[in-house]
């Protein structure tokens, strides 16, 4: 037993000193992340200096309401914008017009059909017919770019550059 206290007592200054160097080096980590520590809560405190709110939590929660709150006014957004782009199809906002002499013994240019249609080539066509004596007008409706009254050529023309412009 002796030697063994012998033993101890030859290495008690090498494991003394491991332990005090040991020491050394976890006070040296304590204070470097102390010195980041404070370094980290200074910027902290100068972000949140001018935000009103007391921390962190409370400006994610808020932040998370208004997002929140923004993904739900771009749905109804995006839903009154389909509402409005369906509608819009229906418009009969494309034009096409016809000039020509209805009777050619007599007059000008002055008898004309109007097509007015929108994309799914719905809409009307509108004659007038123009002489010396008289003029009328005819108003025929469209369906699929098709009017169950016979169409002449002229009205016909009106369409397809109506529907040109589309």
């Amino acid at each position: 037993m002796s030697d063994l206290n012998s033993l101890i007592m030859e290495q008690l200054q090498w494991f003394v000193g491991g332990v005090i160097l040991l020491i050394l080096i976890l006070l040296v980590m304590v204070l470097t992340q102390g010195a980041k520590l404070r370094k980290m809560r200074r910027k902290y405190d100068l972000m949140m200096e001018g935000s009103g709110v007391e921390n962190l939590e409370t400006l994610l929660i808020d932040l998370k309401v208004q997002m929140d709150s923004i993904e739900d006014e771009q749905e109804q957004q995006r839903q009154s914008l389909g509402v409005l782009l369906a509608k819009l199809q229906q418009v009969k906002g494309q034009i096409g017009m016809k000039r020509y002499n209805a009777f050619s013994d007599q007059g000008s240019d002055l008898s004309f059909s109007l097509a007015i249609v929108d994309e799914k080539k719905n809409g009307v066509v509108i004659s007038a017919l123009y002489s010396r004596d008289s003029s009328y007008v005819y108003a025929k409706p469209l369906a699929a770019g098709e009017s169950k009254y016979a169409l002449s050529p002229e009205e016909v023309e009106a369409i397809n550059l109506a529907l040109q412009q589309g």
